[in-house]
């Protein structure tokens, strides 16, 4: 999760919004961003498992 956050500037947005509105530390953001943004088919969770692939 930490590299799909690192390589897209809308999560990076979201993440350090989360961590100031809720005032959650980053292991805590990452995980709310990804129950919000990645898990049971939202918009990025195709992103984060391409991540897992094999490359080759």
């Amino acid at each position: 999760m930490k590299k799909l956050v690192k390589e897209n500037k809308e999560l990076q947005m979201h993440l350090k919004e989360l961590m100031k509105e809720h005032e959650l530390k980053k292991n805590f953001a990452l995980k709310t961003l990804y129950h919000s943004e990645v898990a049971e088919g939202r918009r990025y969770q195709s992103a984060y498992q391409a991540r897992d692939l094999p490359k080759g």
